[in-house]
């Protein structure tokens, strides 16, 4: 059984130790998985892109018809709170919102009040080994539901495709649906070509990362070209250079899939040169696009 860690947190509206924060079992987060996430990352104790993931939460509510419970300054103030708690200077920020306690229904219960959730722990991010060596992944069949533009906490369909890839040995699980890239269990997926960076254009078969956007203000800086479409399977597997992104990876390279290395000639199997570049530029962007 793991420990959990007697940090801060805070629900609805209180703040109080991990240890002790409780919720009905009538939850609808339990008992449907009724609700919404986000997860901001924190670089030196400041929140990054912070306007950029509350839009998506805000999205993300009003697409499952929940009412966003706190406006900017009302998440900001709680957020900060919760950083300054915690020992580490780089950290994660999860933000849960369901829909609250009622009695089990299917239909949505009018007037109840949204359960609030918030924590912040420490940031474990890509070891140095993985960045120099790059990950491996394997592929596998999108399986889950039709609404993956929907940060939801409804999410067995990401765990058993996480799974997949945890039972191999293997980083992360890139996932095709009617033969075309969408994304993997927790991370954006991208493909290089000939230069340029091609991710699958944004639709319900695909959550929108934050890095989405950011990936391409970094491939603009860098004058790397940029460019969304759908990409078949072949192309994913005869990729010049593959990459993964999301709030914990920032972007990190691909080296394997299936087993057989990525890339051609002498970068075979290795991170590759717009790989390289775009991690520089996401440090530099650290620095400047924090609160």
């Amino acid at each position: 059984m793991q420990t959990i860690p007697d940090i801060l947190c805070y629900l609805n509206g209180e703040y109080t130790s991990l240890k002790h924060a409780k919720v009905s079992v009538l939850d609808r987060g339990f008992i449907f998985g009724d609700g919404v996430y986000e997860v901001v990352p924190v670089y030196g104790r400041k929140l990054f892109r912070f306007d950029e993931h509350l839009e998506r939460l805000a999205r993300s509510l009003g697409k499952v018809r929940i009412e966003n419970p706190l406006d900017r300054a009302g998440w900001l103030e709680r957020c900060r709170k919760l950083v300054a708690a915690q020992a580490a200077d780089d950290q994660l920020v999860y933000l849960q919102v369901t829909r609250g306690v009622a009695l089990r229904d299917h239909v949505m219960p009018a007037d109840v009040e949204p359960t609030v959730f918030m924590m912040a722990t420490s940031l474990k991010p890509a070891t140095p080994e993985q960045r120099h060596h790059g990950v491996a992944c394997v592929t596998a069949r999108d399986f889950r539901w039709e609404h993956a533009d929907i940060k939801s906490t409804s999410l067995l369909g990401n765990v058993l495709a996480r799974q997949m890839s945890a039972d191999r040995g293997a980083a992360e699980t890139v996932m095709f649906r009617n033969g075309f890239l969408t994304e993997a269990s927790s991370s954006n997926v991208w493909v290089v070509h000939e230069g340029a960076v091609l991710g699958p254009p944004k639709s319900e078969h695909v959550l929108e990362g934050i890095r989405y956007e950011l990936i391409r203000e970094l491939c603009e800086e860098e004058g790397i070209a940029y460019n969304l479409r759908p990409i078949p399977e072949a192309e994913v597997l005869a990729a010049d250079e593959l990459m993964l992104s999301s709030a914990t990876k920032e972007v990190l390279p691909v080296t394997t899939l299936d087993g057989d290395p990525v890339g051609h000639g002498a970068l075979r199997g290795k991170p590759g040169p717009v790989y390289a570049r775009l991690h520089e530029a996401y440090q530099r962007a650290k620095g400047l696009q924090s609160i």
